[in-house]
């Protein structure tokens, strides 16, 4: 169907995949950890919207242009290296005083502040994923594998893929989001201890982002 070949074969790998931890499922649960259960299913959101729009690249062709211009490649890796990097040194550099002056004003306009910050959180999960040319190389490789070559019109077939990876990972990923919020939750009722969690996550940002800079494409 579809020119889509073995698909139960497809969607069992997709899952096995996705429970595989890497910097996606890291990017999760630190927000999640530092932040809260509202911040990581938005960080989810971000990071599911990063595999659709790899899915559309794939599906037109242009995933074909990082895998044969190291240029391109390159270019790609060092804008989502330096993101993660400067993420990571944003929450680094925020000051305790800071951090509870925003928590305070989320209580008091919990509509408006709320809804700019995890607008904020999912556009950074969308950046840090689209970013990541490992995603577009892997989703390149991995999904012609389940195509008929002979198929026509095989932009289809990478949607359907595309879209069962990402419905996969979003179930994986907000099941990571909820425990690791879960598992956090009186630890960030303490100030102190919220902001060192900030902390934290800023500086498994910056490695999320010099890891990505050093591997080789």
């Amino acid at each position: 169907m579809f020119g889509i070949e073995n698909y139960l074969g497809f969607f069992m790998a997709a899952i096995l995949l996705n429970l595989i931890p890497g910097s996606d499922s890291m990017y999760i649960v630190t927000r999640s950890i530092s932040q809260g259960q509202t911040a990581g299913f938005y960080s989810v959101l971000g990071i599911i919207s990063g595999i659709l729009v790899h899915t559309l690249l794939a599906a037109l062709g242009l995933s074909v242009l990082l895998a044969n211009s190291p240029t391109a490649f390159m270019v790609v890796k060092y804008i989502g290296a330096s993101y993660l990097c400067y993420l990571g040194l944003k929450m680094l550099l925020t000051k305790p005083d800071a951090l509870m002056a925003d928590n305070l004003s989320s209580h008091d306009h919990p509509t408006r502040t709320s809804f700019l910050d995890y607008g904020q959180i999912y556009k950074q999960g969308v950046l840090t994923n689209t970013f990541n040319p490992k995603v577009a190389l892997f989703f390149l490789a991995f999904f012609p594998q389940f195509i008929n070559p002979n198929y026509a019109n095989s932009m289809v077939s990478f949607i359907i893929l595309g879209l069962t990876f990402a419905v996969t990972g979003f179930i994986w990923c907000l099941c990571l989001a909820l425990l690791a919020s879960k598992f956090s939750e009186k630890l960030r009722e303490n100030p102190t201890i919220e902001s060192i969690l900030n902390k934290i996550s800023g500086v498994v940002f910056i490695g999320l982002g010099i890891k990505l800079l050093t591997e080789k494409g």
